[in-house]
């Protein structure tokens, strides 16, 4: 399995697509600022507004909506990301639909990324005691079919080129995160603290920030971590496209 070894000669544009405000620093949050750090440019493209993600009866979705996007905004910034694109779809309702993929495409159209980092739409059991939340696995379904063949191909959504002057781009690469096969290892002991930091800004999200960095700590590092040592890392199924 590679390890830290990303091969990039210059630096990259970096688009991630993922479902919810928090995937981004929960799923590569290390990696993501690790990148930043190296003077690669990270933009993010949110499809849903995570207007599901409480259990206070006094919420309603409107204010939660509000509340996620400027945790997400706070929360990107300290991982070295000032851009944010939110799609705006309804938290758990996501379906791989025709007019999500345009979005989608839009947006690699704009952005036009070397890079576009999404998750393993095929990952339904990341472990024995979850199931993986549906919008994360459509959201990386949405994010492959957009990729290919739609994003670099002009036969697909020609009003984008006609309408909206956005001319196809072709990705050179994508990393799945949250894999059950993985082919890539970062190790982002480096920016842990980065990750837990932008995390701790998702204050609906994560409960006792104390409590919190005990379980992430505990369940997010290496096999070869050790309590004086500590190594922490994150995985990827990484493909890359022949030029």
């Amino acid at each position: 399995m590679e390890n830290n070894n990303n091969g990039w000669d210059s630096k990259k544009r970096i688009l991630v697509v993922l479902a919810h405000p928090d995937d981004p620093e929960f799923f590569c949050g290390g990696t993501l600022a690790l990148w930043a750090r190296e003077g690669h440019e990270i933009k993010y493209c949110l499809i849903t507004n995570g207007n599901k993600g409480s259990d206070d009866p006094n919420m309603t979705p409107e204010k939660l909506a509000e509340i996620r996007r400027d945790e997400q905004k706070k929360a990107a910034a300290i991982i070295g990301v000032n851009h944010i694109e939110n799609l705006g779809y309804d938290d758990g309702m996501l379906v791989s639909d025709l007019k999500v993929r345009k979005d989608v495409v839009r947006e690699i159209r704009k952005v036009k990324p070397d890079i576009l980092v999404s998750c393993d739409p095929l990952n339904f059991f990341p472990n024995d005691n979850y199931i993986n939340h549906p919008d994360h696995r459509t959201a990386g379904q949405i994010a492959l079919d957009a990729v290919f063949p739609a994003s670099g191909n002009r036969m697909f959504f020609p009003e984008l080129i006609s309408e909206e002057g956005l001319e196809p781009h072709s990705v050179e690469e994508v990393w799945l995160s949250l894999t059950a096969q993985p082919n890539t290892t970062l190790d982002i002991t480096q920016t842990f603290e980065i990750k837990l930091l932008a995390l701790h800004e998702h204050k609906s999200q994560i409960g006792d920030p104390v409590e919190f960095d005990k379980r992430m700590r505990s369940t997010r590092h290496s096999k070869d971590s050790t309590d004086a040592s500590p190594r922490y890392e994150e995985t990827f199924k990484r493909i890359i496209f022949r030029k």
